[in-house]
């Protein structure tokens, strides 16, 4: 070996520096990319935005409830006005100034995750719906409506996380899909203070049909969205920490009986809800679609009088009837069940702003309740913890999601296994009772009126003259075929003639 080739040579060891010098640059140019960095400074703004609004929005709804409680216990009768004016006012508003917001917001999230077109998702998502949203969910809070305030949460942060979607390749963060299924984690996270839960539903409902890539995006996202919460509000539980539990092998009674009742009902409202979405039946329907403020009143004042029936136990979320029976200092009427089910359906029919999640684990609480009654010698509290997931995950048809939700909302741990196995059975019999889950049901008419929205504004008018003439005009060959999932701008390929 000759001397400029031995490893001793100086040569040599410039040549290795170099080397070295180079792949240090390899590794420490991502580090110093301010490109890079202004990518991640925005994506962790806009989750942290994402979860101040999520948070001011719970402050808002609490101020709301106990609003809205205080002015029922000195004067019960006021709700037979403010209901049907409060339903009426947010009918009317929502539909003439802030259409989109209308309903729970996860079929929004959802139609927008589905569309490649920008302007179909910008009906669906913006800021401006997203501040709306919570406006409008206060007003039927106040109100007195059967709404919750998750699913708002969801197109909140659905609607924050796409504003930083681009069209430029160099300014591109992150697909709008995974922004908006990262913004939808984000919003379950801070609305109930569960990161796992969130990150459940972002894989579980907003990617039921497609696969899911664990990036950087979701987690970032649903990260610092939990993070601000416990910032602002502390390490806190949805319903405090339950410490009920279930002896086994005695436990699978309460098991079966909340996993088969839950998935029956549970199925059976979603099956109702995904079917008065289309429309009611007679005149009924008639009356709905010709004058839906008014129709909306009427809903108002329905709540209103179920209200009085239950005696305030059924106005807003059930969160307080809900906790009161967990803790055993207050027991739910045999009818609450019933009853919250109704105002449920009302406030859905009615199309005002509010979600539907939150409700569903009182409807839940008040199944537990009833089970509990047939099935004494257990504890009640872990059989209405039963109930909740139970109807949850057979409404919903998210098994995983909703155990998670329920066991961190009550920092339950020894209740995994009992949690695990009724969501499976609940989750089981909804899917025979109702095959389409219902917020993906809810979610394509959602994407049809928006499509349809664009299609007068973007047709070019079309003389009638040269109408008449197309009209006359010979068959031609099919026109080319588009194709949605190639990379990159959309092409187009004629199709091969017949054999």
């Amino acid at each position: 070996m000759s001397a400029e080739q031995s490893p001793e040579s100086p040569s040599s060891s410039r040549w290795s520096l170099r080397r070295l010098a180079r792949g240090g640059r390899r590794y420490a140019l991502p580090w110093l990319s301010l490109r890079r960095w202004r990518v991640r400074l925005l994506l962790v703004g806009a989750a942290l935005l994402a979860g101040l609004i999520a948070i001011a929005f719970a402050i808002g709804a609490e101020l709301a409830i106990a609003t809205h409680a205080g002015l029922m216990r000195e004067r019960p009768w006021l709700s037979l006005i403010i209901a049907p004016a409060g339903f009426a006012a947010l009918a009317w508003v929502s539909r003439r100034l802030f259409p989109g917001t209308e309903g729970s917001g996860i079929p929004q999230a959802i139609a927008a995750s589905m569309s490649d077109d920008g302007r179909v998702r910008k009906q669906l998502l913006s800021f401006r719906i997203a501040i709306a949203k919570v406006f409008l969910t206060l007003g039927g809070l106040l109100s007195g409506a059967s709404i919750g305030r998750e699913g708002p949460s969801v197109q909140i942060g659905a609607s924050i996380m796409h504003m930083l979607a681009s069209r430029k390749r160099r300014r591109r963060i992150a697909s709008s899909r995974d922004l908006i299924i990262a913004g939808s984690g984000a919003g379950v996270a801070a609305a109930f203070n569960t990161p796992l839960g969130g990150i459940m539903f972002a894989i579980e409902e907003m990617c039921r049909y497609r696969a899911f890539r664990a990036n950087s995006t979701t987690l970032t996202a649903v990260i610092f969205a939990g993070l601000i919460s416990l910032a602002v509000l502390g390490n806190y539980t949805y319903f405090g920490r339950t410490l009920a539990s279930i002896s086994w092998p005695d436990g699978i009674w309460p098991v079966l009986a909340c996993g088969v009742a839950g998935g029956l009902l549970g199925g059976g409202f979603s099956r109702l809800l995904i079917a008065s979405s289309r429309g009611l039946p007679g005149r009924v329907g008639v009356f709905a679609l010709e004058r839906p403020v008014a129709f909306a009143a009427a809903c108002g004042l329905a709540t209103g009088i179920i209200g009085l029936a239950s005696g305030g136990l059924t106005y807003g979320t059930g969160y307080a009837e809900s906790k009161a029976a967990l803790e055993g200092s207050t027991a739910l009427p045999a009818a609450f069940m019933v009853m919250k089910m109704a105002v449920i359906w009302l406030a859905f029919i009615s199309r005002i702003p509010g979600g539907i999640f939150a409700p569903a684990l009182a409807v839940g609480a008040g199944l537990g309740s009833d089970i509990a009654l047939l099935l004494p010698g257990e504890s009640d509290p872990a059989i209405l913890v039963l109930g909740m997931v139970a109807f949850l995950a057979a409404m919903t048809q998210t098994p995983i999601t909703s155990f998670v939700i329920v066991m961190e909302m009550t920092a339950n741990h020894q209740m995994l296994l009992p949690l695990m196995a009724t969501a499976v059975v609940a989750h089981g019999v909804s899917r025979s009772v109702a095959p389409v889950p219902l917020y993906h049901a809810l979610a394509h008419p959602w994407l049809r009126r928006a499509e349809k929205r664009l299609k007068p504004a973007s047709a070019p008018p079309v003389p009638q003259a040269a109408a008449l003439e197309n009209a006359s005009a010979p068959a031609t060959e099919p026109a080319p075929e588009v194709r949605p999932d190639a990379p990159g701008p959309t092409t187009t390929e004629q199709r091969p003639p017949p054999s």
